[in-house]
């Protein structure tokens, strides 16, 4: 085969690049990390996902906020019970729709996800350490676009 030629279904079969596995290790490794420097605060990685998302948006479904936080509904069902209990959101039937719950962060949520936020900010100074500003910009688009490829991605084949 020369070096202009395709490969065919009856050549090598094509192989990963290993993006795949590297996103994998990448997911596993902050997720530990996050884990790592929110523990103090008492929070996990999908209740402070939750809070800034709570805390950005006027409304949000269950299922929107099981979506963003990367758990069940059944699991975000649980997980907004447990920081109701703590105080750090409030639950309030909304006023235009009967079975709708409007979740709000509460002051004390608040204080706490200012805490979460440096946190955070502190882990992602030193996970980009060693690039530069426009490098971190490329690679914040570059995983934003791989991101909505594969939310928009057909089976393509």
């Amino acid at each position: 085969m020369s070096d202009t030629t395709q490969p065919t279904s009856t050549d090598t079969p094509l192989l990963p690049s290993g993006f795949c596995y590297l996103i994998g290790r990448l997911d596993h490794a902050l997720t530990r990390r996050m884990l790592d420097v929110l523990a103090p605060l008492g929070l996990t990685v999908s209740q402070y996902t939750a809070l800034s998302f709570l805390d950005s948006q006027e409304q949000i479904s269950n299922a929107q906020l099981a979506e963003r936080t990367l758990i069940s509904p059944q699991s975000a069902n649980e997980m907004v019970k447990q920081m109701n209990e703590k105080g750090w959101i409030e639950r309030a039937p909304d006023p235009f729709h009967g079975r709708v719950v409007r979740l709000s962060v509460t002051v004390a949520g608040k204080a706490l996800l200012q805490q979460a936020h440096a946190a955070v900010a502190r882990l992602e100074t030193e996970m980009l350490n060693g690039f530069t500003a426009a490098q971190r910009k490329a690679i914040h688009g570059n995983l934003r676009q791989v991101l909505h490829t594969l939310k928009t991605a057909k089976n393509v084949e």
